[in-house]
């Protein structure tokens, strides 16, 4: 993920976030699949995909922990 779009995804609202994570983990599935057998070329794909989901949860967890922050005086 380039960084102009990380940033891009730290406006985003949680369930927004867990909307692309969600799209993110079934491509990570896909190429897993494509890997297997043979059809995907790219083999650093999945690794990058692994490292945008991480980044996505992180974002998560850090918006969480500051709604709990603010919730909580």
């Amino acid at each position: 993920m380039k960084r102009k779009d990380l940033v891009d995804l730290k406006v985003k609202e949680v369930k927004d976030l867990n909307k692309i994570l969600g799209d993110k983990k079934a491509e990570l599935e896909k190429v897993m699949v494509n890997i297997r057998v043979g059809k995907e070329k790219n083999l650093k794909k999945a690794s990058h995909l692994r490292r945008d989901i991480s980044q996505i949860l992180t974002l998560i967890s850090e918006k969480k922990i500051l709604e709990k922050e603010v919730a909580s005086p």
